[in-house]
């Protein structure tokens, strides 16, 4: 998920890899690049920087997106996947991700065909200046074995990225890019600060694929829904409201005991609270129970990713800090309230903006120190939402209570 800037470095980066060093001993591209992508004249020269309207690309059978990131950063580019998947429907579309996508999207309808579950490397999931595990030469000679008509790196500004997609052979390799970056074929400007859906949109346009907003964006299965009664059965008929209390970055909680008045004034009004949290967020779940008045149903630590599709299916609300459970209700049609630090809000707002009620603080000094946080990031954990306030998060999320069936 996004977060408040990272601190500057200090030292001079390790130097990021080339298609080269990881093509090494392949191939020295993809072997015969299909004539009809060669030859239409849509292939601009390297480091061009190309408008986000190019037409479609003739005769597309393979699409492979690098994306290897976490549930939030994955519904950001459901809107791209979408537009990808609309316009080239016959096309093969295979994820480059983690783990976790290929057993979430198994079996799921969706836009993607498929999932390769990329080790960590070098940048990509890995520290800079980690080793180059040999697990990631033989991935790339197995990508270019498949003959991958167009590559898309949707992972940040390409510093690391871009020369992996490069180093596939595709015989378009698109994607954003920062000064310095490998070269690709077309690329955007990657941006400090922008709305992450709509810069993957504008990367997938580079491909010719025109934004098609699907509703819901993510489908919930029968499968999450049997998961998700047998972790809570019983509450048939309950009005369901889900409270996630944490997040990865604890930069972007609201406090505890905001949660629990908030959590009480919804079960005064006739919900049941269930808490969302992770095994991680154990001791803020535990918080915000031992603040409540009312006793919610606690499902810390019990719902993995189908379980907690099934589970936001039978809510009539969430209301989250800015992080993965809160994008992913909203994929999947669900009203939310949401709250947001100044700069996530920019970076995650979706495009279905019917659905969330942000609550946004905009604090940019450290309540600690009071440095500035916009360009770089103090050494402190505390809240930059604390100041958000608790009537505001109560009206909002009744008016969503009361107005949802």
């Amino acid at each position: 998920m996004p977060t408040p800037a990272a601190p500057a470095s200090r030292s001079v980066p390790p130097a990021a890899p080339t298609a080269e060093t990881l093509g090494a001993s392949l191939p020295a591209r993809h072997p015969a690049p299909l004539p009809s992508l060669a030859q239409a004249g849509n292939v601009p020269t390297p480091q061009t920087q190309v408008e986000p309207s190019a037409s479609l690309l003739p005769d597309v059978r393979h699409i492979v997106v690098l994306r290897p990131n976490a549930i939030g950063d994955y519904i950001f580019a459901l809107p791209a996947l979408h537009a990808l998947r609309a316009s080239y429907p016959a096309a093969r579309i295979t994820l480059l991700g983690k783990p976790w996508h290929a057993g979430f999207l198994h079996g799921r309808p969706g836009p993607v065909s498929d999932v390769i579950a990329m080790p960590p490397l070098p940048g990509i999931g890995a520290a800079p200046d980690a080793p180059m595990p040999e697990s990631a030469r033989q991935l790339v000679a197995a990508l270019r074995n498949m003959r991958i008509d167009v590559a898309l790196q949707m992972y940040g500004g390409g510093a690391y990225s871009n020369a992996f997609v490069a180093s596939l052979g595709a015989a378009v390799s698109i994607g954003a890019t920062t000064p310095g970056a490998p070269e690709l074929d077309r690329t955007i400007v990657y941006s400090r600060l922008a709305n992450r859906r709509v810069e993957l949109l504008q990367i997938a346009a580079l491909a010719g694929a025109r934004p098609h907003l699907v509703s819901p964006e993510l489908e919930v299965t029968a499968a999450d829904r049997a998961l998700a009664a047998q972790i809570l059965p019983g509450l048939a008929g309950a009005r369901m409201v889900v409270v996630h209390p944490g997040a990865s970055d604890p930069r972007r909680r609201w406090p505890p005991a905001a949660f629990a008045a908030v959590a009480d004034v919804l079960a005064d009004a006739g919900a049941q609270i269930v808490i969302s949290a992770t095994d991680s967020e154990a001791d803020t779940a535990r918080a915000v129970v031992g603040h409540m008045r009312h006793r919610p149903v606690d499902l810390t630590g019990r719902l993995p990713l189908p379980a907690l599709c099934g589970l936001l299916d039978r809510a009539r609300l969430i209301v989250s800090n800015d992080t993965g459970p809160l994008h992913l209700a909203l994929a999947l049609n669900k009203p939310a309230v949401g709250i947001f630090w100044l700069t996530n809000m920019i970076e995650s707002c979706p495009l279905a903006q019917h659905l969330l009620r942000p609550a946004l603080s905009t604090r940019i000094h450290c309540p600690v120190c009071g440095e500035e946080n916009l360009h770089t990031r103090c050494p402190h954990d505390a809240s930059f939402v604390a100041d958000v306030g608790q009537d505001e998060v109560i009206a909002l999320a009744l008016e969503l209570f009361r107005d949802t069936k």
